[in-house]
């Protein structure tokens, strides 16, 4: 009898820790465990856990996995290498993916900003995540990431609380999404605009080679890669490689001497990455990368009526540093810099001033 309960226990434990690795959800822990169906096969699990029967806790087992088979619902697309739809900045870099199969809205597989961090982060890492990744989203820019646990699952999900879109790179199949508790999130991305994106077939099980291979994609459909977070050693490193191989600006927000979950971010900046030490610098390089800083409605409402500060340098050309003078007039010191950068650069889009060679703004001057 003792040898029996023994492996009942065994068993048991077993069971358990594989449900914890698919699900993230733990006994007795009802604020980490996941809310619908796979709560309620917790509870069920609590259940044959006080029975001490093993065919109750494989019966749950086989609850839980069928589960986990559920496929992401949206619009499936598949866009082979050559084919008018793929990324063009995708179609680019080395060794690029014959063939991409998704899941939501291809219209997102557009030049954005990739965010990427530990994934076992600090409560620094995330907020750095979720700020940056709001003020992008906020302005219209994609936000490009893998969907793993921490920096780059935080990413994701500030966009989509501000209704930005978001593009989830996976590293198996997409009706294979790893991590599986991601599994609402992922449909959020997709139900909010976003898509979910892998270069293997749809039943493709995730091995770990493939999130080192897949690093390059969230390289090359982004315009610049901001690391908010990354000890040593760190997958992140590989990221920022393959950024640079293709002419990516790599940024990175600095953190202590003292942490072991910023050596590498430190490390990377000291190798001549850029900076991010605020808003401002933030969006000044979100400015050189992605451009359009503010979303189409706003870009209208611009076309329609020129701010004071356009007609000026439609006036007459104009200085960085005479316009900025000008802005801090209208916003403020600390957020002139930042504002007189949306509108030029909208101005500029709708066609009011265009850019020097000597760096002034000014009208645009009509073919003869």
């Amino acid at each position: 009898m003792e040898s029996e309960a023994s492996a009942l226990g065994s068993i048991r434990r077993l069971l358990f820790a594989g449900m914890r690795r698919m699900t993230g959800f733990e006994f007795g822990n009802e604020r980490k465990n996941r809310q619908g169906s796979l709560c309620a096969c917790s509870q069920l699990a609590k259940v044959a856990n006080e029975e001490g029967s093993v065919s109750s806790l494989v019966w749950i087992w086989e609850v839980l996995v069928t589960n986990m088979n559920t496929k992401l619902r949206g619009e499936r697309f598949e866009i082979a290498l050559g084919d008018k739809l793929f990324p063009p900045q995708l179609s680019v870099i080395p060794k690029p993916p014959d063939m991409l199969y998704g899941i939501g809205n291809p219209d997102a597989l557009v030049p954005g900003l990739a965010i990427i961090g530990a994934r076992k982060a600090t409560p620094y890492g995330i907020g750095c995540a979720r700020r940056f990744a709001r003020i992008a989203a906020e302005k219209g820019v994609v936000i490009i990431s893998g969907g793993a646990r921490g920096c780059d699952s935080e990413a994701h999900k500030a966009a989509v609380e501000v209704g930005g879109q978001t593009v989830v790179v996976l590293g198996g199949g997409c009706d294979k999404p790893y991590p599986a508790e991601h599994l609402g999130m992922f449909q959020r991305v997709i139900d909010t605009g976003g898509a979910i994106l892998s270069e293997n077939p749809w039943e493709t099980p995730p091995l770990p080679f493939m999130f080192r291979l897949r690093n390059r994609i969230i390289a090359g459909l982004s315009n610049a890669v901001l690391i908010v977070e990354a000890g040593l050693p760190s997958g992140t490193f590989s990221t920022a490689d393959e950024a640079l191989d293709v002419g990516r600006d790599v940024l990175v927000v600095p953190g202590s001497i003292t942490s072991e979950t910023s050596l590498g971010a430190n490390r990377l900046l000291l190798q001549g990455a850029m900076p991010v030490v605020d808003d401002e610098s933030f969006e000044e390089a979100l400015f050189r990368a992605c451009g359009a800083l503010m979303r189409p409605g706003e870009m209208q409402a611009l076309a329609q009526e020129v701010h004071p500060l356009i007609a000026a340098a439609q006036a007459e050309p104009m200085s960085m540093e005479s316009l900025r003078e000008l802005a801090v007039g209208y916003f403020g010191e600390e957020r002139a810099y930042a504002k007189l950068m949306e509108l030029l650069v909208e101005a500029e889009s709708c066609g009011h001033i265009a850019r020097r060679p000597d760096g002034r703004w000014g009208p645009i001057v009509p073919w003869a």
